[in-house]
């Protein structure tokens, strides 16, 4: 087939290809991705229109158990392209649903004689089976298509079908896939491709750098870091410091879970990119989690590169997979490891010597002035790009924050003392609702703190409330020293603290401060509106 000039996927001077795509959940890929059509689907389609080819048709038959074993009575289900969106269309045994995908068989042959088809995509399809038509025709036309599946793409090749990316399943994604079966389409009508990686086209078109996001990485790595203060918790029981040991030992592996999380997001190629994260936090340990940050990074750019470059040449989509996960996860952790772990480990040291040296000065000032700054800080957006990966550096130093005590005190204590005195005496009765479940998500789970919004942003005098027992309870946790953490329920927080009647102390500062000045501001709002009813 003559090839076109080179051309963006935008350009209205380009030629557009259309394509079919023909298989099953198969054997071996239902357990790399078959089992989810929804996502295996949509993610071929996502890949095909960012290379600006047209995806016409879907015939995909997605049985209950693998295609190796299963019996033609398991239920199975046709999906097909409808109104541009791939969806299953109907349910049966397996015997009838590929009895429908072959009378589709027949109609998408009837496309490629008439000319409306310019290549096919192959997912584990059945070339001697509910496939055969379109796969002679497609041959006999000399069509190109790309396609995963060891026997069935054997198949297909043995029939005559000019295949120009070929592979099979193992070690493969749905994104890997897609990228592979686009990438040698795009290189074979000479597309200009720049596959489509990650949750979010907008966000994931560019450059991997641009997808680095210090805010989406620690965020997504909190649960690593409560599971330890929870460990650090239980490690103070009597009879049971002997748990230390897995303390040390998990606060050890933190920058294993904060590079696999940098290594996903920044690559956009989920199992990929965590298994490239994991492989560089490995090497990153000696860096802390400053060395895990950089080292997650770096994998997420290499592996979303290395994909690109070894597909572009064409590599088999296993062999690509297999790069883009294990050098790119080995390069960044041999860096770290040899020679940016000194660097990384005195920033992180960094941090917590500079709240130690903060607190050493004025420790009052200090969690006053914590306090009062914290709750301008989450509305204006920069708590979670600036003071909760502070929190975290410090947890990932010693298990327990000063940050975090004061996000514990000054934000979720103070939300529940506001969210309560609007429990108790609401302005409208339609408040009541609102508050009560706030309350409960603020006690229960130490989160949430946006429930207080709509009433601090009602009243300006709530605000001011709010700074003031911000202050106050920041005040006392630097009069009695207490490092603590949010994100745990309220009555577990004193417990994975440094000092838990001091931070009981505070969290019963803020919330009463903070009900008391909420409840007499709703009080004397409810007395003027009863005036002047």
């Amino acid at each position: 087939m003559a090839r076109t000039r080179r051309a963006q996927p935008d350009d209205p001077t380009a030629r557009t290809y259309r394509v079919a795509v023909l298989g099953s959940s198969g054997g071996n890929l239902r357990s790399h991705g078959g089992d989810d059509p929804a996502t295996l689907l949509g993610e071929v389609h996502r890949q095909l229109t960012a290379a600006g080819i047209e995806l016409t048709a879907i015939q995909f038959v997605a049985a209950a158990g693998s295609m190796d074993s299963t019996e033609e009575s398991a239920p199975a289900t046709l999906w097909e392209l409808v109104d541009g969106v791939p969806l299953p269309v109907q349910h049966g045994s397996l015997a009838e649903i590929n009895e429908l995908a072959a009378r589709r068989d027949a109609e998408l042959a009837e496309a490629v004689h008439a000319g409306r088809l310019d290549g096919l995509v192959l997912i584990s399809a059945d070339p001697a089976g509910t496939n055969q038509r379109v796969v002679r025709a497609a041959a006999a036309g000399q069509l190109p298509a790309s396609g995963t599946g060891g026997t069935s793409i054997a198949t297909a090749q043995s029939m005559g079908l000019r295949l120009v990316s070929a592979s099979g399943t193992t070690g493969t994604t749905n994104a890997t896939r897609a990228v592979a079966y686009t990438s040698g389409l795009a290189r074979h009508w000479d597309l200009r491709y720049r596959p489509v990686l990650g949750a979010s086209n907008t966000v994931a078109k560019g450059s991997p750098w641009r997808r680095i996001s210090v805010r989406g990485i620690m965020v997504s790595s909190i649960p690593a870091f409560i599971a330890m203060a929870l460990l650090l918790a239980i490690s103070k029981i009597p009879g049971l410091d002997v748990v230390s040991e897995v303390f040390d030992t998990l606060i050890d592996g933190l920058p294993i879970v904060v590079a696999a999380m940098a290594a996903r997001k920044v690559s956009g190629l989920d199992e990929v990119g965590v298994v490239a994260g994991a492989i560089a936090g490995i090497l990153s340990v000696p860096g802390g989690i400053v060395g895990g940050f950089v080292g997650g990074v770096l994998a997420g750019v290499l592996a979303s590169y290395l994909l690109a470059w070894t597909l572009a040449h064409r590599f088999p989509a296993t062999t690509a997979n297999i790069a883009a996960g294990g050098i790119a996860g080995l390069v960044p952790g041999l860096l770290v490891y040899y020679a940016l772990a000194p660097l990384t480990s005195a920033l992180g040291g960094g941090v917590k010597d500079g709240v130690t040296q903060l607190l050493e000065f004025s420790p009052l000032l200090a969690g006053a002035a914590a306090g009062l700054v914290i709750w301008p800080a989450i509305m204006a957006g920069v708590y979670h790009s600036v003071i909760l990966p502070l929190v975290l550096l410090e947890m990932g130093e010693k298990g327990h924050s000063f940050f975090g005590a004061i996000d514990l005190v000054a934000l979720v204590m103070v939300s529940l003392g506001i969210t309560t005195a609007n429990l108790v005496a609401p302005r409208a009765s339609g408040e009541r609702a609102l508050a009560a479940s706030g309350a409960a998500v603020n006690f229960g789970f130490g989160t949430f703190v946006e429930a207080s919004y709509p009433f601090m942003l009602a009243d300006k005098k709530v605000f001011a409330g709010a700074l003031l027992s911000a202050g106050l309870g920041g005040l006392v946790v630097g009069a009695v020293g207490a490092e603590a953490t949010a994100y745990v329920p309220s009555l577990v927080a004193p417990f994975v603290s440094t000092n838990a009647v001091g931070i009981v102390l505070a969290m019963l500062t803020a919330a009463a401060a903070a009900f008391t000045c909420t409840l007499l501001i709703n009080l004397r709002a409810r007395r003027r509106a009863a005036a002047t009813s």
